[in-house]
């Protein structure tokens, strides 16, 4: 496998059709520019449907990945090493933020086991039927995964995208459920991005202390020297300092552009697999929208490097999809604007809009009451 051959497999969104929204954006009741930002993802969603006016976005899922890391062991996270289950098992439970959020939004949740700590007994068989291997190596002296695992995840993330868009999704908010996850993504970040541990390295959903936070910048400060002789190479890369619930995210990200499926991504590990996604396939992050920015140093840098701009920054650090939900409600709302808003009748303008002669007019009227 080559994830390079992604690139020519996606197409960029039809230019023709988002001339076509902007044109039918001007002629709406509503004037141009009134709905800020609104405009601006009605296009996007017009452009990556290819539909003018835009289809309601009614069958979104969140679809969660789950894994452990190494790394973890090292006391780079506030949580134990090997209790991502115990995340998994909350918003199996209904009793996480994300869960509590996507109940309230209506929104269904999937969770996909891509390489837990844990024994497969402790939670269902559609979670954990999926899963590549039992956590992943340490990525600052050993690889997290071998060659043939790596390809395994990423097809398994194309395998659960092609569900997806078979069974009728329109919209999918990506997130994971990981101890140690970040601590990978950093990696991957500072590996593509060319920067320093430090410039990368955040205190993860649980808010570590400041030893906790030296002992993450020293694994990916040595994760990284791992990292960069492989960098042309992603599968590689996420052989070498991913994981599988990363790899298979990456997977699932490149083969939802390949089918045109909207994607919300969530936080820092999600930011960090669209990047290797981008590495691979440039025109892929056309088909991602940033949900909001969590105040992960790395996730800032990963979206600039994407040029996505984060619909919201509400410092939301809990991850699991919760800050990719809390921007859906947007995403539904330009949706809703760009297909229900009336066109303005012919040789009317938008309210608030004036012509020349409504100028000239208005201009005579002022004169003669002087």
């Amino acid at each position: 496998m080559n994830l390079d051959d992604f690139s020519d497999l996606i197409e960029r969104p039809d230019s023709g059709v988002r001339r076509d929204a902007e044109e039918r954006r001007e002629r709406l009741t509503v004037p141009p520019g009134s709905l800020g930002r609104l405009d601006e993802l009605g296009e996007w969603l017009s452009a990556a449907q290819s539909a003018v006016p835009v289809r309601p976005v009614d069958h979104v899922r969140m679809v969660l990945f789950a894994g452990d890391h190494g790394v973890a062991g090292l006391g780079v996270s506030a949580r134990p090493a090997g209790s991502t289950h115990q995340l998994v098992r909350a918003v199996l439970d209904g009793g996480s933020a994300s869960a509590v959020l996507a109940r309230r939004l209506g929104v269904p949740v999937r969770i996909i086991d891509a390489g837990l700590d844990c024994d497969p007994a402790l939670l269902p068989e559609e979670v954990v039927r999926h899963r590549v291997r039992r956590s992943t190596g340490r990525i600052d002296i050993e690889d997290a995964l071998t060659a043939e695992e790596a390809e395994q995840a990423v097809r398994l993330g194309m395998r659960i995208a092609d569900e997806e868009a078979d069974s009728g999704t329109d919209l999918v908010v990506l997130g994971d459920l990981s101890v140690g996850g970040t601590t990978a993504a950093a990696t991957l970040i500072a590996a593509l991005c060319g920067t320093d541990a430090s410039v990368v390295t955040g205190r993860g959903g649980a808010l570590i202390d400041d030893l906790a936070w030296m002992r993450k910048c020293a694994a990916v400060r040595d994760a990284l020297r791992r990292a960069r002789p492989v960098l042309g190479d992603q599968l590689e890369l996420l052989a070498t300092v991913g994981g599988a619930d990363l790899a298979a995210m990456t997977g699932f990200l490149l083969q939802a552009a390949v089918r045109r499926m909207p994607v919300i991504l969530d936080g820092v590990v999600a930011s960090a697999c669209a990047l290797v996604g981008q590495r691979a396939a440039f025109r892929a992050p056309d088909s991602w929208l940033a949900g909001q920015l969590s105040g992960e140093p790395g996730q800032a840098k990963a979206l600039d490097r994407m040029a996505l701009t984060p619909l919201l920054e509400l410092g939301v650090t809990v991850g699991e999809g919760s800050g990719a939900l809390l921007a859906l409600p947007l995403v539904q709302a330009a949706a809703a604007l760009a297909a229900e808003l009336p066109e303005r009748a012919e040789g009317n303008t938008a309210e608030g809009d004036t012509t020349e002669a409504d100028s000239a007019e208005a201009a005579q009227s002022a004169e003669a009451g002087r």
